[in-house]
């Protein structure tokens, strides 16, 4: 059972807090786990669904309808426009009754016409209430921040004691409670069945509008300024037992992906409940975590040698190569660095990339078991006999998180590796690793610091802002109490574009040392990549601080960072760009300094980091951040291989999508029925989420003359389980009004399902080139209408690039690649048959490849669909789609690199 379901308080989202439709929010809400739902009049007006047909979907997700709000500007008003109120509240209540929800939220007035009179406040809520209570139906009095007249909670209750009346309450909202300062011990001297509703939301200390503060910068609770712990135990000691729910405006939540955001929001929520209840028996506590076990980097040919090199150079040696994996153990003391040479297809070749983290954990079942409940994936692991068993779970960025047991016996898992017979060395300059420090995007970082506080238990500083050369860098570090483990998150919120900083997602693992100086010099008399500071620094710090000469004169002559505090000081310097993105620190903390190091030298490592990389790609002569294309595996390609075989192949192969054939075209081919097998659809899934392998399309909606597009129904709600952004048809029909319609209706069923449908036409069919494929797009006139060129069909059917190269964008959302013999088959059975069984690598035939390719638009993902029957039987499949990818990578990504 979990957490959520043995929890003893009910938690409830506001549909509000999600991006997306209504039915789309409802769909991310029972995901997440919520027990209950508010209803947002606005989602509900742009729903397709009645209110009869919204609570009918709600139960079959098990969802309750806990509220329905806002209903604005009632009390206190004239005669006249009380009566409109009035029945406008009384229509209103027909939605509520039609819900299922037994609660409507009235927000305190700020209309014009309202008057400062409490007596005439409470007189017309007592006949509000009244009116709704005829209904069943209760009235939570909300007081609003910016409330024209009623803006405290205090006041709030003072009008709901005067009305009088049972089916009148309050509805409290931490943001109107904490952004106006107002002290919420007060809320005690109210009885609890008076306190109809609760809605939590926590908030940045912002000196801004309360409104614009209120509905653009809401947090989740934990990620904020609010003491909501405080507030939430105000609430409940009054005996308040309704739920605990989430009302948060925010502008990032409401443009990610809503499954995401209510998982967030459901972490969230448990981890107030934790803090406030304390239901130890509900969810396992963090357990006490005792150091960084190892950190692992996903490298390849290009980089692993570089990042080995500079390995070596500071102090580490290669003791240990894995049983039966492609994975290097690095050591130094108690740092120890993997580097992973397997492919990794969210890693662009030539680079070097954090891809897992471990730690020590007082607990690992406890750990992993805390993480389960908190909604972290846990992850499946491959392994051999006799090897060691690790937990791990995986962060939102895709990151792996160890969870390796402390104590005797702990590290078992090195016996994993067979020693290299490398000697150890008997100058050590490193101890452990002090901290990894990772980079993400804005919109994930509020979220990776929400599941390392509540999934680890680790405690973050507030969000640090550093003016860099190249924009705004945010920053926030998390650790646990007892300061072991150590993470760092950082994001660019404004960048926009490829502006300037040559360097990606910037990436680094920190080492510490008891001899920061000692460690730089031995170092660099080992030909250490140590990043060479500016003059113009250490002029500065000598200002600043009144350092001993002989302590700047070393620090400027090894490149070292220096800062300090009331309660220690820290020395840090760094190595160049290590394979396009990481790059490794050095740092000496004396005292109990617990920093990262001065905000203003930051900056000063980014120009250097910049001017050094650039340095290195011009001495290099070529670009190696030239954009590479995203690769998806066509099931075509390897069509013997079931779902979960594909997707292994693709993730050994370096791809990043597999394109899942759920529908068979032929008697002869094998099927594999995802839609209605959920034995398959459950290994899927998991390969999926063990991989980290995309599903990028599904086929086929082939819809002929005697077909419908309702026979799909199913098929689109499996390639929405796994996760497909498109649809890939056929249209084999000759009567073009027919398919058109066909067309738009299979458009409209997978609209909702956040699935585009993409046209492909194989010459031989009665849509046969791209001219036809044009003519049902714009009859249609659908937008998530898409058309899907395959170079073959596009070669076979004489269809023209200067027709291609004016067609819109976004028609287009990914293009399926091959080659094939020179040559035109005469008959459609030798059409076909090269279709499906003698298709060539790019390069390797006669299609224009590059010319068609160019007449695209830029970016799009390229999906290898070369079935070679004769090369399959000789190599077996999986070697086939390595060799496939590798070829096409030849042929365009290195030939379209520039040179110098």
């Amino acid at each position: 059972m979990t957490t959520v379901e043995q929890s003893r308080t009910r938690l409830g989202i506001a549909s509000v807090c999600l991006s997306g439709t209504l039915e789309d929010k409802l769909a991310a809400a029972a995901a997440a786990r919520f027990h209950g739902v508010e209803i947002f009049a606005n989602d509900l007006v742009a729903s397709s669904w009645s209110p009869a047909r919204i609570r009918q979907e709600c139960a079959r997700r098990g969802l309750s309808i806990d509220l329905y709000q806002p209903f604005r500007d009632f009390e206190a008003v004239p005669p006249a426009v009380l009566a409109a109120n009035l029945r406008r509240a009384e229509r209103t209540f027909d939605v509520v009754e039609q819900l299922g929800a037994t609660t409507m939220l009235v927000c305190s007035t700020v209309a014009p016409e309202a008057v400062d009179d409490d007596d005439l406040a409470a007189e017309q809520l007592h006949l509000l209430a009244d009116r709704a209570a005829r209904r069943g139906i209760r009235i939570a009095y909300e007081p609003l921040a910016w409330g024209r007249f009623v803006n405290s909670y205090a006041h709030a209750w003072r009008i709901v004691r005067r009305a009088d009346h049972p089916a009148l309450g309050l509805c409290l909202d931490s943001f109107h409670v904490c952004s106006r300062g107002d002290d919420p011990a007060g809320i005690r001297v109210i009885p609890g069945e008076k306190v109809f509703h609760l809605q939590l939301a926590d908030a940045p200390r912002l000196t801004m509008d309360v409104v614009e503060w209120s509905r653009h910068h809401r947090l989740f609770p934990g990620m904020g300024s609010f003491d909501l712990a405080g507030f939430v135990g105000h609430v409940l000691s009054t005996g308040y037992a309704g739920p605990l729910s989430l009302e948060v405006f925010n502008d990032v939540y409401r443009q990610a992906d809503p499954r995401q955001a209510a998982i967030d929001g459901m972490r969230s929520l448990l981890a107030l409940e934790e803090a406030v209840t304390d239901q130890r028996h509900d969810l396992p506590p963090a357990p006490a975590l005792s150091g960084h076990a190892f950190t692992e980097l996903a490298v390849d040919e290009i980089s692993g040698p570089v990042v080995a090199r500079a390995l070596g150079t500071l102090g580490f040696v290669h003791n240990g190569q894995h049983r039966s994996k492609p994975v290097q153990l690095w050591e130094q003391g108690r740092a120890r660095i993997l580097l992973n040479f397997a492919a990794q297809r969210t890693v662009p070749p030539g680079t070097a990339a954090i891809c897992a983290l471990a730690v020590d954990t007082a607990d690992p079942t406890g750990s992993t078991q805390r993480a389960e409940r908190l909604l972290a994936p846990v992850l499946p692991r491959l392994r051999e006999r006799q090897e060691a068993e690790l937990a791990s779970i995986a962060a939102p960025d895709g990151t792996a998180i160890f969870l390796v047991g402390a104590g005797d016996g702990a590290e078992s898992w090195l016996d994993d590796f067979l020693p290299t017979g490398a000697p150890p060395r008997a100058d050590r300059f490193v101890t452990a690793i002090d901290h990894v420090s990772l980079t993400g995007s804005v919109d994930d970082f509020d979220e990776a610091a929400l599941f390392y506080r509540t999934v680890l238990g680790l405690r973050h500083t507030d969000t640090a802002e550093i003016a860099a050369p190249f924009g705004l860098i945010r920053s926030r570090t998390a650790a646990d109490p007892s300061r072991r483990v150590r993470i760092a998150l950082h994001t660019a919120p404004l960048r926009r574009g490829d502006w300037a900083p040559a360097i990606p997602s910037p990436q680094h693992v920190a080492f510490s040392t008891d001899d920061a100086v000692a460690a730089a010099r031995a170092m660099r008399a080992l030909g250490a990549p140590v990043l060479s500071v500016p003059d113009n620094y250490y002029v500065d710090l000598e200002a600043r601080e009144a350092l001993a000469p002989e302590l700047l004169a070393a620090l400027r002559e090894h490149s070292i960072f220096y800062d300090r505090d009331e309660q220690g000081e820290y020395l840090h310097f760094y190595t160049e760009i290590l394979g396009s993105r990481l790059f490794f620190a050095v740092v000496q903390r004396i005292g109990d300094y617990a920093g990262y190091g001065d905000p203003a030298s930051a900056p000063v490592r980014m120009a250097a980091h910049r001017e050094r990389r650039l340095l290195t790609l011009r001495d290099a002569g070529a670009d190696e951040t030239a954009p590479r294309h995203h690769y998806s595996l066509a099931h075509l390609t390897a069509l013997s291989l079931s779902p979960p075989e594909l997707v292994e192949a693709a993730a050994d192969g370096g791809y990043r999508y597999v394109g899942l054939r759920l529908t068979r075209v032929t008697p002869q081919e094998p099927h594999y029925p995802l839609a209605t097998d959920p034995a398959l659809m459950r290994t899927t899934k998991t390969r999926l989420a063990a991989t980290g392998v995309e599903v990028l399309d599904v086929e086929l909606a082939r819809i002929s003359p005697d077909e419908h597009p309702r026979d799909f129904q199913r098929f689109l709600e499996a390639g929405a389980e796994l996760g497909a952004r498109h649809v890939i048809t056929q249209l084999p029909d000759p009567d073009r009004a027919r398919k058109t319609d066909r067309f738009a209706e299979l458009c409209e069923m997978a609209r909702p399902l956040g699935l585009t449908v993409d046209l492909e036409f194989p010459s031989w069919t009665e849509t046969p080139d791209l001219g036809e494929a044009v003519r049902v797009l714009r009859g249609a006139d659908q937008p998530n209408a898409g058309i899907l060129v395959d170079l073959l069909h596009f070669a076979r059917s004489g269809s023209s690039v200067a027709d291609l190269r004016l067609l819109p964008a976004h028609w287009f959302h990914f293009v399926h690649v091959c080659d094939a013999p020179p040559g035109v088959p005469p008959t459609n059975e030798g059409l076909i048959h090269t279709a499906r069984f003698e298709r060539l690598c790019p390069g390797q035939g006669g299609i224009d490849v590059r010319g068609i390719l160019d007449a695209l638009p830029p970016g799009l993902p390229y999906a290898l669909e070369i079935p070679r029957a004769t090369l399959v039987a000789q190599v077996g499949a999986k070697e086939h789609a390595r060799m496939s990818i590798a070829a096409t990578r030849d042929y365009l990504d290195r030939a379209a690199a520039p040179i110098s």
